[in-house]
């Protein structure tokens, strides 16, 4: 975006009377695809939380901010996951409201939902594009009641009429558009206003004692240190009674009177995200379709680089092949940013410089996901850019693999959501001891210092309750070893980084491995790393 055209919108915007509204004249769209989760799915997910409100309440929920990358540039808006899977919205500043028993709201009684939504706005949309508008949202998305967002300060809620009132935090980094009157920034402040929320509402003091009312009484001495420090990273954190109670007390007993002595209040940004964890847990046929699809294109990605990897490559371009695989298959976006390290890059967890200019032969770890029509993958290999482990990569890559089989042996409906990552804990201590990279199995933190699982979906890190596993939830099972140069055992392991992250549905009987396709054995990488890929004869002109 150049100055000729901010010149020219400035021009465009101040010769165009404010008073007269130009007229909506419709330029249709060329056609989406058809595989996007349908208005009924959304439809009935919030029938479905709806039910589970309280009496006598109301439940809040707030689009995404726009998030700005550098001065007036934004970066591409993504939705916020909730406000998406119970709506099927993709725009922003726009808010919605699920009330347990009908209201009237705009002068329209009996409402149970109600979406306010950014207006149609000929001139705006002809620069960042299409809008829904409020007749849109209530055809397209099929809503009982849609307005206008501007029309959400004077829609006559009584909100002092509910028992409670429920949302999950606030944004934090909204921006006060001063062009606009009821952007996500306005919309959080009517409602902070006329909810009566108080002026020192702390969103980060909040969660802390959200996460301690829901996990705190699984282990309470590990919850204790969890906030000790905390409190001492964020000292606003000390000044919550809760927090104080729980630090205080040393029994289980106690532990659980200091969070029954301080329930969520009236206004509760507590449970609210208790029920979204519940319902995103468990996946519909609909949503896996769109995970399948996801996952299946990230396996693809895994299997054309592993064709194509070289010692001369860079891990830029490592990184821009997987994600061209993406958009080839149709998926809008990478679920995360992708990691893609070699050598000591590869014992950085999330390293996402990817700058690393030649491979050579030291193992390259590739964590990389596709995100389809807003569903995320969470696939990575490892393999020798050579095209053959080495010694010292082929034992630490079989005790990883050896610790993923017995992770995924402990994916049953019923198991503790832990029990995965306890499997592989217990391999990959017992093998490093038997590697000699560490002396006791109780050191095995110091080269597998993450968990095994998360739960994905709409998020990479996606919602979950952590109650046993369920047919129906997806979880990865990701174990690792990352053996940094300077570390304390025989140098032939340093720089050895390795990770192989697959993901897993939970059925009824077992698990399936989504991402099977792409290989995960010595034999079967090396194998498929001999064979020309479809991308091979891709060849640009050298820059000179």
């Amino acid at each position: 975006m150049g100055g000729c055209l901010l010149l020219a919108s400035f021009t465009a915007t101040a010769q165009t009377p404010t008073s007269i509204p130009e007229p909506i004249v419709e330029n249709p769209a060329p056609a989406r695809p058809t595989d996007f989760l349908s208005p009924a799915f959304h439809k009935q997910r919030r029938e479905l939380l709806r039910a589970q409100l309280p009496p006598h309440s109301v439940a809040v929920l707030f689009a995404a901010p726009v998030r700005n990358r550098a001065n007036d540039v934004s970066y591409v808006y993504h939705q916020n996951p909730d406000f998406y899977y119970l709506t099927g919205y993709e725009e922003p500043d726009a808010v919605l409201l699920l009330f347990k028993e009908p209201r009237t709201v705009g002068g329209q009684a009996g409402v149970t939902e109600a979406l306010f939504t950014q207006p149609r706005d000929p001139r705006r949309e002809s620069w960042t594009g299409r809008r829904l508008g409020a007749i849109g949202a209530k055809n397209q998305l099929q809503f009982q009641f849609a307005a206008d967002n501007k029309d959400f300060e004077a829609a006559g809620i009584k909100w002092a009429d509910f028992d409670k009132v429920l949302f999950d935090g606030l944004p934090t980094d909204a921006r006060d558009d001063a062009e606009n009157p009821a952007d996500l920034y306005s919309l959080v402040n009517t409602f902070r206003q006329q909810a009566g929320l108080a002026n020192n509402y702390n969103p980060t003091v909040s969660e802390a004692e959200n996460m301690t009312r829901r996990y705190g009484l699984r282990d309470g001495k590990a919850a204790s240190g969890f906030i000790s420090e905390a409190i001492k990273k964020n000292p606003a954190l000390s000044a919550s009674p809760l927090l104080k109670d729980f630090l205080a007390a040393t029994t289980d007993a106690s532990r659980k009177a200091a969070i029954e002595a301080h329930p969520p209040g009236r206004l509760d940004d507590a449970t609210l995200g208790e029920k979204l964890d519940g319902l995103r847990a468990i996946k519909t046929p609909e949503e896996l379709a769109l995970l399948r699809r996801a996952v299946r294109i990230s396996a693809q990605g895994q299997r054309e680089v592993l064709k194509l990897l070289r010692p001369e490559m860079g891990e830029m371009e490592v990184q821009g092949l997987h994600e061209y695989v993406y958009r080839r298959y149709g998926a809008e976006f990478q679920g995360y940013p992708s990691i893609v390290g070699g050598g000591a890059n590869a014992c950085i967890l999330h390293y996402e410089t990817d700058d690393r200019q030649h491979l050579d032969n030291d193992l390259v770890l590739m964590d990389c996901g596709a995100e389809y029509h807003g569903y995320s993958a969470d696939v990575t290999r490892t393999a020798p850019p050579s095209g053959t482990f080495s010694p010292a990569q082929r034992q630490v890559y079989e005790l990883v693999l050896a610790a993923q089989e017995a992770g995924f042996a402990a994916c049953r409906p019923g198991a503790e959501f832990n029990a995965p990552n306890k499997a592989t804990q217990e391999v990959v201590a017992s093998g490093l001891v038997k590697l000699g990279i560490i002396r006791k199995k109780e050191e095995f933190r110091k080269y597998y210092p993450h968990g095994a699982s998360h739960y994905l979906g709409l998020d990479v890190h996606d919602r979950g309750n952590y109650a046993p596993l369920q047919a129906g939830n997806v979880i990865t099972v990701e174990p690792g070893i990352y053996i940094p140069a300077g570390s304390p055992c025989d140098p032939k392991w340093w720089n050895i980084g390795v990770r192989i992250e697959d993901d897993a549905l939970i059925t009824a009987t077992g698990y399936e491995n989504l991402s099977a396709e792409a290989p995960r054995t010595v034999a079967d990488i090396e194998k498929l790393m001999a064979e020309p890929s479809a991308l091979e004869g891709f060849k640009l002109p050298e820059l000179k």
